[in-house]
């Protein structure tokens, strides 16, 4: 009898846990997508023959791994396996900031991490960043059941 009553306990507890209907969506969480920049111009208001580049370094690596995750998110792996993946797409871009933050203005070529308080330079934190913000993406992108960016237009 006792056994009995465990049994049945232990079975309304599991049923209450699946009391599941599939993914759940987290509705307004999706991020939208940069618009394209108008054309640039410069101070005399004469198009630029180059486009400038942008004072923040991390801006083109973040928009890219935005499109790159959302992209992917609908990918059977894992997230982290995704978001790897959307880390080598923008390797580029990545390779560009750090390319930035070695020609910039000379400072500590090693320093300590904010965050861990570890030994850490630019360029890995760098690669943090893009890590970190790709598995975000495409979990937002996942749990927001976001839509892949437009097309982006040449």
């Amino acid at each position: 009898m006792k056994t009995a009553g465990l049994a049945v306990i232990a079975a309304l507890s599991l049923s209450a846990c699946s009391d599941n209907d599939g993914p759940r969506v987290a509705k307004g969480i999706c991020t939208p997508f940069a618009t394209t920049p108008a054309a640039t111009t410069t101070t005399a208001g004469v198009p630029a023959l180059t486009p400038t580049v942008s004072a923040d370094g991390a801006a083109p690596v973040e928009d890219c791994l935005h499109r790159w995750a959302y992209s992917l998110a609908g990918a059977k792996d894992t997230a982290d396996v995704v978001a790897e993946a959307a880390v080598a797409a923008c390797s580029p871009a990545l390779s560009k900031w750090n390319q930035a933050s070695l020609s910039g203005p000379a400072g500590p070529s090693d320093a300590v991490s904010l965050i861990t308080g570890e030994p850490t330079s630019a360029i890995a934190e760098h690669r943090n960043f893009a890590a970190t913000r790709a598995l975000f993406f495409v979990v937002q992108a996942r749990a927001g059941n976001c839509a892949p960016p437009p097309p982006v237009k040449s």
